[in-house]
This record gives C-alpha cells, sequence and structure tokens, in this order.
C-alpha cells in the first residue's frame, strides 16, 4: 500500500511539473522568447527545444505511472472486502412501491372543521 501512495505522489509532482512546462512554451512555438545567442542552448531555439523534449518525457512518464497506478490499485485491491459488507438480512423492496406488509389502521383524525360544531 505504500507503493501506491508513493506512486501517487510521484505522479502529481510529475503532473504539476507537465503543467508547469506547458505553460512557459509559447503557442507559436517560440519557447520562452528569450534573447541570446542563437546557438546556444540558453537562445530562443534551444529553450524551445528543452520545453519539446522536457514536455515529451513528462507526457511520458505521466502515461507510464498512469498505468502503473492502475495495476497496483488492481493487485492491492481486493473484492472480498466488498462482499463482506454487504448486508444480506435485508427483504428485497416491491418494485411497484407497494409494501409487502398489511398497512396499519390509523385511526381517524378529529375534524376541526368551523361549520361542524364539534370542537374536540
Amino acid at each position: 500500500m505504500s507503493l501506491f501512495f508513493f506512486l501517487t505522489i510521484v505522479q502529481a509532482i510529475v503532473a504539476a511539473a507537465l503543467v508547469g512546462v506547458i505553460l512557459m512554451q509559447r503557442s507559436e512555438g517560440g519557447g520562452l522568447g528569450i534573447g541570446g545567442n542563437p546557438n546556444g542552448m540558453m537562445s530562443a531555439r534551444g529553450a524551445a527545444d528543452f520545453l519539446t523534449r522536457a514536455t515529451k518525457w513528462l507526457a511520458v512518464a505521466f502515461v507510464v505511472l498512469s498505468i502503473v497506478l492502475a495495476a497496483v490499485a488492481v493487485e492491492t485491491g481486493s473484492a472480498d472486502e466488498i462482499t463482506t459488507t454487504i448486508d444480506r438480512n435485508v427483504t428485497p423492496a416491491d418494485p411497484l412501491g407497494g409494501s409487502t406488509q398489511a398497512p396499519a389502521e390509523t385511526p381517524a383524525a378529529p375534524s376541526s372543521d368551523p361549520l361542524d360544531g364539534n370542537t374536540n
């Protein structure tokens, strides 16, 4: 179970990093748009290449972690826990909404009509 929690935390970190890397990119593909040497790593083109590669690898890690988390959840989850909590002593209800028992008779309520004259 601790493996599941650890992988969930790693999944959250990867997801946050993926969102951050995607938001840093320009929609035109210009990367961060910072100036500098066009041949260097931190040029606009170099930053765009770095962010593109980072996005690709973070997306791959996110998908792989999702599959691993699903597999771990299936293996750690047990159907016995669910079936043992079912209360089998409950009588089924009538599908038409009627009661299976005879209705109990209720005493008539006293009339509160002011024209009746009887004010119980």
